[in-house]
């Protein structure tokens, strides 16, 4: 089994390129599940309705999400009616839910789970000792399971890598927008990598129009954070599983241009 799992969506570029990109990935790359963090698809800040369902429309299967998924006010009754958007499971008292089972092409159940890390971030319950009783709940119901882990600070990230190892097929970390370059399967059989990275636009500081961050940096005023629109490119990873055992195999890192997408829709439609 294939999944692949698409870092934080920003804004209007990260939109436009994942929507025409999801379909002539999964044919090229026979995915079997699509997740991806969606938190700042809304103009970089939040999800809507409108966008989660043209997001579900084009062929993602999973919305995680993180500290951002309430900035749009209506996320509050749209997590409510989609069970395909989960948050951090370890908010103490919030709409939603913090995992989903889904039925992949492969007719096997994936569990998706969400969680957030508390270092440099928000006060939220332990996300270590959530994550324990989380999957005491789900013991039985899936034997792959893929975990958002969207946090600030590498070291928490790691950790949660090595405290889930051999309990969960993958543990991807989202939150920071910049890929890195650790991925792997650890010894127990999960995959992991710290960050997965950013599908949007990456002429930006992390996703951000760049003159208005460096204003801030070099003045110290405040300044309205507008989605920057250049050098779109995706991000995410493709995790390899045995669907019998639960562990991954393998995991592959993307970064795909607006040339690279075109070039892989070129290819899929004349095969």
């Amino acid at each position: 089994m294939r999944i692949l799992f698409i870092g934080d969506i920003v804004g209007k570029p990260g939109r436009t390129l994942v929507q025409s990109a999801v379909r002539p990935l999964v044919s090229h790359y026979g995915i079997d599940l699509v997740v991806a963090n969606v938190e700042n698809a809304a103009g970089g800040n939040g999800i809507t309705r409108e966008i989660g369902e043209s997001l579900r429309d084009c062929g993602i299967d999973v919305m995680t999400s993180g500290n951002h998924i309430w900035d749009k006010r209506e996320a509050l009754d749209y997590i409510e009616l989609e069970p395909r958007l989960i948050r951090p499971g370890n908010y103490p008292d919030a709409p939603g839910l913090g995992h989903v089972l889904a039925q992949a092409a492969t007719g096997d159940t994936v569990a998706v789970l969400n969680l957030m890390g508390r270092v440099f971030m928000a006060p939220l319950d332990n996300p270590f000792t959530t994550i324990d009783a989380m999957l005491v709940k789900l013991a039985g119901q899936a034997r792959v399971i893929l975990v958002d882990f969207h946090a600030e600070a590498t070291s928490e990230k790691i950790a949660m890598g090595w405290h889930l190892d051999g309990r969960v097929t993958a543990v991807v970390g989202t939150h920071t927008h910049v890929q890195a370059a650790d991925e792997r399967v650890l010894p127990g059989g999960t995959a992991y990598i710290t960050d997965v990275g950013m599908s949007g636009p990456h002429d930006s500081v992390i996703g951000v129009d760049k003159q208005v961050v460096l204003k801030r940096f070099k003045t110290g005023l405040p300044g309205r954070f507008d989605t920057a629109r250049g050098d779109p490119r995706i991000h995410g990873v493709i995790v390899t599983t045995d669907p019998e055992t639960g562990l991954a195999t393998g995991i592959e890192r993307l970064s795909l241009t607006q040339a690279d997408v075109d070039a892989l829709r070129s290819a899929v439609a004349d095969s």
